[in-house]
């Protein structure tokens, strides 16, 4: 069987035997991506938002987005936050990058940094 990618935060995910008789149906990788399908448009605005009122040259850390929204809670953000960036860099909305170069939100390992397209 091949791997499928998560139409809703993008990682890629493998056959398991328990969607043996549905595998060409599914489209999530968990329960939790199944539920949240439509993303975080809250996340998405406050990203935007915050990019917005930044000069073009600068950037900004995922976390700062998070903090933003739940400055207590702001750790619990983080894989969303990251998942919404990769969709809006998928779209063409914004770039990742870690150092000089373009990675994909939910593949680096570290920090990251959202920029202007």
């Amino acid at each position: 069987m091949q791997d499928k990618v998560c139409v809703t935060c993008g990682r890629p995910f493998a056959w398991r035997k328990k969607w043996e008789k549905v595998w060409d149906r599914v489209r999530y990788c968990s329960e939790r991506c199944r539920r949240n399908r439509g993303g975080d448009a809250e996340v998405r605005d406050a990203i935007r938002g915050l990019l917005a009122r930044r000069r073009p040259e600068s950037s900004l850390c995922p976390s700062e987005v998070a903090r933003e929204l739940s400055p207590k809670r702001w750790r619990a953000l983080m894989p969303v936050v990251r998942a919404e960036a990769a969709r809006l860099a998928e779209r063409g909305e914004l770039r990742v990058t870690q150092g000089d170069r373009e990675v994909h939100a939910l593949d680096a390992r570290g920090p990251i940094r959202l920029r202007h397209a």
